[in-house]
């Protein structure tokens, strides 16, 4: 095989196994959510997959002839790459929110059997390059590099241009297709230079064709999770049918935000309801604030204290350009005067935002159902306390799960940077017996307690435990304050 088209094919076979598993993270995503233990799953099984086809691939190459292999390694891994797409979104369905065993099952079925085919590619190709046993090493170490440079440009292709630029439908539907085309010319190129058929191409090309017709059917036919996806999300707005004016926002599978069209001071999740009660008794209804969100959503909350407090400004930090997008078509949120809009990473933008220039600050940036560990230690809640005035107050809204670790190492993290501390949760939350939204309250000066006891207290409100001084500080125990170099969120989330 020429020195050329064997470099070629390991490029492109090691770098099609690296687009499969940036791929399949945000195709597990809808069902089982974008957290670290998915994000392991998936490496893990893509590295499992390459480790078998390398074996397999070197195996099959020292007792065949490697040439009439190649073109049905291509094609079968273009075919199974089609296929990929309805096996797992029906898959998911069934799956959906599952446990270890439901994530690890997923991620085999989005990336495993195209990832070892590809993956047993450059054994066959090292195999046909080995004329002159005094240059294996040369050989070897030549297509080893090439293999590696593929995965490198099909990494940063992928996470910088076609992530951004295409669905995960059509960024796999274009690497099935240009698998199968590959490994039809290559078969041709083969067949024109031996000048013969290899034995059963032929019926071996109509099966991948009818294969390749039904994955494609079946892919348009598949259940799909997402009105949109976005760099960072499957999203969809649905309607809520008790409220004609309600609309939820979903991301990756969960509800994100509740925003009723009509009238922007209906809260509807419990913990907007504590956020609107912290804002209320901090500052009387109709006193302007100046307020910065980490993470928008569904922007809920801008909305609401725009509609209480006329003039005030709203700073919303939001990492996903996509969802903005969606929530000015579908959510109807405008920037103005009393909304500003800045798209990038939480905790590089608040970094560049005036010392002392906020009455509040609200948490509420997730990555699906876990706040990301760089906006959870003590240097981001130090760059909080930068930001706000020395009375304003930070709110941060948490999600957790008996036996409530990531939360108590939180409160310990916030309480860190403020002398002035509360959290309010379902009672049931805080005895440990159910996962629910929890709200730290945290100040530089003392909290208005028994004001935001009587907003909690309102008609509309479930009933809600406020933990302050030592039912708090007992709460917390001796969590370990989360820091930038060490915040295992998931794992406490996980309690592991």
């Amino acid at each position: 095989m020429p020195n050329e088209l064997a470099a070629a094919l390991v490029f492109l076979s090691s770098g099609a196994v690296l687009v499969l598993e940036l791929a399949a993270l945000r195709l597990v995503g809808p069902y089982l959510g974008v957290t670290l233990q998915v994000t392991s799953s998936v490496i893990g099984v893509a590295l499992a997959a390459i480790a078998y086809g390398a074996w397999l691939g070197g195996r099959l190459a020292d007792r065949l002839d490697p040439r009439p292999l190649l073109a049905p390694a291509f094609i079968l891994a273009g075919i199974a790459t089609a296929v990929t797409l309805p096996i797992v979104r029906y898959a998911g369905e069934v799956l959906r929110g599952g446990a270890v065993a439901a994530i690890l099952l997923l991620a085999a079925l989005a990336v495993f059997v195209p990832a070892v085919l590809l993956s047993a590619v450059t054994p066959l190709v090292v195999k046909l390059q080995l004329g002159d046993l005094r240059r294996t090493g040369q050989v070897v170490g030549k297509l080893s590099s090439i293999g590696t440079l593929g995965g490198i440009t099909a990494t940063l292709g992928t996470g910088f241009v076609l992530v951004a630029a295409l669905s995960t439908t059509a960024i796999l539907i274009s690497l099935a297709a240009l698998l199968g085309l590959t490994g039809l010319a290559l078969a041709g190129y083969l067949r024109h230079r031996s000048r013969t058929e290899l034995p059963g191409q032929p019926r071996a090309r109509a099966v991948a064709a009818v294969v390749g017709l039904l994955g494609a059917t079946l892919t348009g036919v598949a259940p799909t999770p997402c009105d949109v996806e976005t760099a960072y999300h499957c999203a969809r707005v649905e309607t809520d049918p008790t409220r004609p004016s309600g609309r939820t926002l979903v991301l990756n599978s969960a509800q994100h935000s509740y925003v009723d069209l009509a009238d922007p001071r209906h809260l509807e999740f419990a913990y907007t309801k504590w956020f609107g009660a912290v804002a209320d008794a901090q500052a009387p209804p109709g006193r302007r604030l100046d307020a910065v969100h980490l993470g928008g959503g569904g922007f809920t909350m801008p909305r609401y204290l725009t509609a209480t407090r006329p003039g005030t400004s709203n700073t919303v930090f939001e990492i996903d350009g996509g969802l903005v997008e969606l929530d000015r078509r579908e959510l109807g949120v405008r920037a103005g005067p009393d909304l500003t809009v800045g798209v990038g990473d939480a905790r590089m933008l608040l970094g560049r935002h005036p010392t002392a220039s906020a009455d509040l600050v609200v948490g509420d940036a997730f990555g699906h159902l876990v706040v990301p560990w760089h906006l959870a230690t003590r240097e981001m809640v130090a760059e909080i306390r930068r930001v706000l005035r020395s009375d304003g107050v930070y709110v941060q809204n948490v999600i957790d799960y008996p036996p409530a670790r990531f939360v108590r190492a939180e409160l310990a993290t916030v309480g860190a940077e403020f002398p002035h501390l509360a959290l309010i949760a379902p009672p049931a939350a805080v005895a440990g017996q159910e996962g629910a939204n929890f709200v730290i309250v945290a100040s530089m000066v003392p909290l208005p307690l028994v004001e935001l006891r009587e907003r909690l207290g309102e008609p509309g409100i479930q009933p809600v435990s406020l933990l302050t001084g030592d039912e708090l500080r007992s709460f917390v125990a001796d969590a370990r304050i989360l820091t930038d170099e060490y915040a295992p969120v998931d794992q406490l989330l996980a309690g592991t």
